[in-house]
């Protein structure tokens, strides 16, 4: 036997070009019993609606159990003021943070100065006599530093300058 459009229809199935009728004549023809042997791997593809037990149906009280999941009672959310207190608590807290570091670094500061030969300073400054700056860092130890070698003069050269000759 010639199953020439057959296989013309399965070219068009193939490309998408089938209409609704000419598919359902494939399922016709692959629902039959004698197809030939070239055929045979199409048929679980067109067969499958009709041998395919229709399990996925939906019990009898299916609505019912939707329904009452629906129609449950929510709890009702009730909305918050938030004062701005409760706002700004973050900000606040984030300063704390900042003023206890800051104050515990100022704290560390003294001892290390201390170590590091400044406190003859500051006794030396109460006393009256010229010592070393008692500045510590920052823009305030250079305005301190410029002024005092503003104050001090250089030393005048004891020994003269040897003689340069002119040619």
């Amino acid at each position: 036997m010639d199953y020439k459009y057959i296989n013309q229809l399965l070219e068009r199935y193939w490309n998408a070009e089938t209409t609704l009728e000419e598919e359902e004549i494939l399922r016709a023809f692959f629902s039959q019993v004698d197809i030939p042997a070239e055929l045979e791997h199409y048929r679980p593809l067109f067969v499958y609606e009709q041998t395919q037990l229709k399990t996925d149906v939906l019990d009898e009280d299916f609505d019912e159990r939707m329904l009452a999941m629906i129609e449950e009672p929510t709890t009702k959310v009730k909305a918050r003021t938030i004062t701005m207190k409760q706002r700004l608590m973050p900000l606040f807290k984030a300063a704390a943070i900042v003023a206890i570091i800051l104050t515990l670094g100022n704290a560390m500061q003294v001892p290390f100065s201390q170590q590091n030969g400044y406190e003859g300073t500051m006794a030396a400054t109460q006393t009256g006599e010229q010592g070393v700056s008692v500045a510590i860092g920052g823009d305030s130890l250079t305005v301190d530093s410029m002024q005092q070698s503003v104050l001090q003069a250089p030393a005048v050269l004891q020994e003269p300058l040897p003689p340069t000759t002119s040619d």
